[in-house]
């Protein structure tokens, strides 16, 4: 029963070694003047696990060893003996034949699904070659610098901080305060690269969508400044700024669900009124626009500049002070009164904060979708402001029903759940 059961086991392994040999292969036959195709990578994912089976047998590493040397060595002498004609030295192929040698060790080791899924995403590579050589080659000497302060943020600084609380209340965690960095830095950095990314030439819904996870503030004021100078981009400039302040709901949503699971779901339910009107006004001014020139970007500052980060960081922590503080003197109000004036310039600290201490106990989950809420009105009220003052009367009579109606959805939505 048991050899029976093994011996199932083992057929099992094997089969899923040609499969993910026949996957990364399928891709690689798309290939002109191939060293490796379909069978070849089949048979070297199934090589792999028939290797890693001896090597577990005789209890010896060194044929897994022998047998990823072969391999390699045998790629390169096909390529010595015959180079492309395309002057490609092809170690992109012999690269993935080893990675796919490898995954099929992997499942016989009993790690299939981390096999399969690695399998996956290495055919993905291989097959958006284009896509990414496109990318790379658009990308700044800032775009550049952003990725590797934000390697720097998550891989260098938070694993060597101390994960313990210190200084007033206990409320200081070094390790959580840069946790949060690290946090509301990628989900700019996301937004910042795709405004890069696809720039201004797929117009508003993108920029609005995009900046909005990037600086929904910055976004905001660049365009009530355009809409100013230019009467024709007014109506534009409404839909820009309505979407990106509903996908501010959307990021703080995405930011609860990371840090205090246990509330995103009430929370999404007081957000979703906010963006269900919203994005009835948004696409009542949407039918209305006219395609024209190519839009302004928003002229949104790179999110993981360490001094960027340190301001954060600071302000994160004195949020996280106050909000120990008042909620110790003054109870729930004071958290309120923190949220309406931290939420007119910051919105994610006082989220961050409000999430924090729910996960410890010291809100409770109304208190903590009340604190966000306010702090989220009170931020859409400051760039409302921003519409009024900078952007003039024509963007103002045309966004200020979108922003009101954003307003009373948020206030419906958390009457109905508190």
């Amino acid at each position: 029963m048991f050899a029976a059961e093994a011996g199932y086991e083992a057929l099992q392994a094997f089969a899923t070694s040609i499969g993910i040999g026949l996957l990364i292969g399928l891709e690689r036959e798309r290939q002109s003047d191939l060293k490796a195709g379909l069978r070849t990578f089949a048979l070297v994912g199934l090589l792999g696990c028939i290797s890693a089976l001896l090597a577990q047998i005789t209890d010896s590493g060194w044929i897994l060893a022998a047998g990823l040397l072969a391999i390699a060595a045998m790629m390169i002498a096909a390529h010595v003996a015959d180079p492309l004609d395309t002057g490609d030295p092809g170690t992109t192929s012999v690269v993935a034949l080893l990675v796919c040698y490898a995954l099929g060790a992997m499942v016989w080791f009993g790690y299939t699904s981390n096999a399969v899924m690695l399998a996956i995403a290495t055919t993905v590579l291989l097959y958006f070659k284009t896509e990414l050589h496109g990318i790379s080659k658009s990308l700044t000497h800032v775009d550049l610098l952003s990725i590797l302060q934000f390697g720097v943020l998550s891989l260098v600084i938070l694993p060597i901080l101390p994960d313990r609380n210190f200084g007033p209340y206990q409320a200081l965690n070094p390790h959580n305060i840069w946790w949060m960095v690290v946090l509301i830095s990628g989900v700019s950095l996301a937004g910042y690269a795709a405004l890069r990314l696809t720039g201004a030439r797929h117009g508003a819904a993108l920029i609005g969508l995009f900046g909005g996870f990037a600086s929904s503030t910055a976004t905001t004021m660049i365009f009530a400044r355009h809409a100013r100078a230019h009467l024709d981009l007014a109506r534009t400039a409404m839909v820009v700024i309505l979407l990106a302040n509903i996908v501010v709901m959307v990021r703080l949503g995405l930011l609860a669900f990371v840090v205090a699971p246990e509330v995103a779901g009430p929370l999404s339910g007081v957000f979703g009124g906010g963006v269900a009107l919203g994005v009835a006004a948004t696409f009542w001014g949407w039918r209305q626009l006219e395609s024209g020139d190519a839009l302004p970007l928003p002229n949104v500052t790179n999110p993981t500049e360490i001094r960027t980060a340190l301001t954060f960081g600071g302000l994160y922590a004195l949020v996280l002070v106050l909000s120990a503080w008042l909620q110790d003197i003054a109870g729930s109000r004071g958290i309120y009164l923190l949220a309406l004036a931290s939420g007119l310039t910051d919105v994610d600290a006082i989220t961050l904060s409000s999430l924090r201490m729910f996960t410890l106990d010291k809100l409770s989950e109304a208190q903590t979708i009340t604190a966000i809420t306010l702090a989220t009105l009170s931020n859409l009220a400051f760039k409302t402001g921003l519409v009024v003052v900078i952007g003039g009367t024509a963007l103002a009579r045309r966004t200020l029903p979108g922003l009101v109606a954003i307003a009373a959805g948020l206030v419906g939505g958390l009457l109905l759940m508190t």
